[in-house]
């Protein structure tokens, strides 16, 4: 790159009235455009006196009577403007002026300054335009120097602050806004001019900002750069807005959303808890009508026996054979009645609300017992029961009605696809894990099947195949969620056609 080379124009105007007080007053002495530097040194009048010869003194320029002596040398005059219409003046400094010095006449410079006053006029109408229309914004608007100085403001800037315009211009931005002597690398919010400068881009930011009744305002910033030729930052246009009220209100709908939500999740639970036990009971229904059965059996051997026993002492005297015969008798009816105490025993504890009452407990006794109370159930529907569990089988700590209930869903759900078929073979087994500390459960029957797409389904709640009155939809989704509870996890495989299997899979503690 080569070096800029700066030419200097030094420039002596011949006039010192008003008009010469003008034009000192409206230009400045290092007048830079692009590389050029073009400063007024010089003002030659004959009277002292004149406004034009009294401000180039006071701002300490060259003053002379004669204009004459502008030719010297020493003061290296390049240029001089006649700011005098008499045409003697133009016709002398032309017959007389050195060939350094070029000529601007009177006339000529007339021409030019009024078309510059026209674009001032506009360019002050413009700005008055601007101006009225930046301060008709309810936007907080302010121009920020590089060096954090507020150079400029609107209306609505200096309302929200409650300040006055000398309190705010010509002073730091952080002074103002956060009323703060120190600035804002101290504070826990990064600057957003320092993030403008880092992005190299516009930024956005909510502040907190304190008003002077030391109420908290919420003030959504936006700062855009003004960028310079070069590609340094000329200026920030800060542009912020007041979003209190908008943030009160938006935290109100939340809070009554949140209450709307409170109370639709409690009556949710409730109409849930409802089709819950609405399903329990529907399956305590059909298990009941199959125990049934199971249940009249006893009763039927216990009245046969006590009839017996009363004809025998109807019709004979009671002898020593007799009452060994009694003894029997009431041993029969003693289990009989064991056998319908149990299966009333655990139609009660299935028909029991489902509480997260953990305590230790054995898989395989939880198993056992419900092929028992569903033995006539199994019966009914010819299937046919391997049952292989694991002799080392640890106690788990967990919930004895709930895993009760996923038992019966899961051997209720085996007899239902296998009753299409007219028979079939359930399988459980039953595993310990020791490395792993868990256990495992497999049902496996020999059913229809379930269909592919309604696999990824099957755990929806209210999701189900069945026939209306069959069920609600909940058996699999509950059974689910109670395994989920104690920590495990339940999978299932199953082929159209060829059976079912449901795997699952619980910690020894949670």
């Amino acid at each position: 790159m080569t070096d800029k080379i700066f030419s200097i124009i030094n420039i002596a105007l011949v006039g010192g009235g008003n008009l010469c007080k003008e034009l000192l007053e409206k230009t400045t002495f290092d007048l830079k455009q692009e590389d050029v530097f073009t400063p007024i040194i010089a003002v030659a009048d004959p009277d002292d006196d004149t406004p034009g010869m009294s401000l180039a003194k006071k701002r300490g320029l060259i003053t002379v009577e004669d204009y004459h002596d502008l030719y010297d040398p020493r003061y290296s005059i390049h240029l001089i403007i006649i700011l005098r219409p008499e045409q003697f003046i133009l016709e002398d400094i032309l017959a007389t002026r050195p060939t350094r010095i070029r000529i601007l006449s009177y006339h000529v410079f007339e021409i030019f300054w009024k078309a510059i006053g026209q674009e001032e006029r506009k360019l002050r109408e413009q700005n008055k335009a601007m101006e009225t229309i930046l301060n008709g914004i309810q936007d907080f608007i302010s121009v920020i120097t590089p060096d954090m100085t507020i150079e400029d403001a609107n209306e609505s800037f200096l309302s929200n602050l409650e300040l006055s315009r000398d309190k705010v211009i010509g002073r730091k931005c952080y002074e103002v806004l956060q009323r703060d002597s120190i600035n804002c690398t101290n504070i826990d919010q990064a600057c957003p001019l320092n993030e403008v400068v880092r992005n190299k881009g516009p930024t956005r930011q909510v502040r907190t900002q304190i008003g002077r009744r030391g109420k908290v305002h919420h003030i959504e910033v936006h700062i855009y750069p003004v960028w310079e030729k070069d590609g340094k930052i000329a200026k920030f246009i800060h542009i912020s807005r007041d979003i209190t009220a908008r943030m009160e209100e938006e935290e109100e709908i939340t809070r009554r959303l949140e209450q709307m939500v409170e109370e639709r999740t409690s009556q949710l639970k409730e109409t849930h808890e409802k089709l819950i036990h609405k399903d329990k009971m529907a399956s305590l229904g059909k298990l009941s009508a199959s125990v049934v059965h199971e249940i009249n059996n006893p009763i039927a051997g216990i009245l046969n026996l006590i009839l017996l026993i009363k004809r025998i002492i109807r019709e004979n005297p009671v002898g020593m054979k007799d009452l060994k015969e009694f003894s029997r008798y009431l041993d029969l009816m003693e289990n009989e009645t064991r056998r319908t105490s149990r299966i009333v025993s655990y139609l009660l504890a299935f028909s029991r609300q489902n509480k997260m009452e953990l305590r230790p407990l054995n898989l395989n006794n939880l198993i056992e017992n419900n092929l028992f109370l569903n033995s006539n159930l199994l019966k009914i529907n010819n299937v046919k029961v391997q049952y292989r569990p694991d002799k080392n089988m640890p106690e788990i700590v967990g919930s004895e009605d709930q895993l009760q209930q996923v038992i019966m869903n899961l051997v209720s759900n085996a007899v239902e696809s296998v009753e299409s078929k007219g028979r079939g073979i359930l399988t459980i087994e039953t595993k310990y894990f020791s490395r792993k500390k868990r256990i495992a459960a497999t049902f496996k029957d020999t059913g229809i099947g379930i269909p592919q797409e309604n696999l990824t389904r099957i755990f929806e709640p209210f999701f189900t195949t069945k026939k209306q009155g069959k069920g609600v939809g909940l058996g699999l989704s509950l059974a689910y969620g109670i395994v989920q509870d104690h920590g495990g996890a339940i999978h299932v495989d199953s082929k159209i056609g060829k059976g079912t299997s449901f795997k699952i899979d619980l910690p020894l503690r949670h």
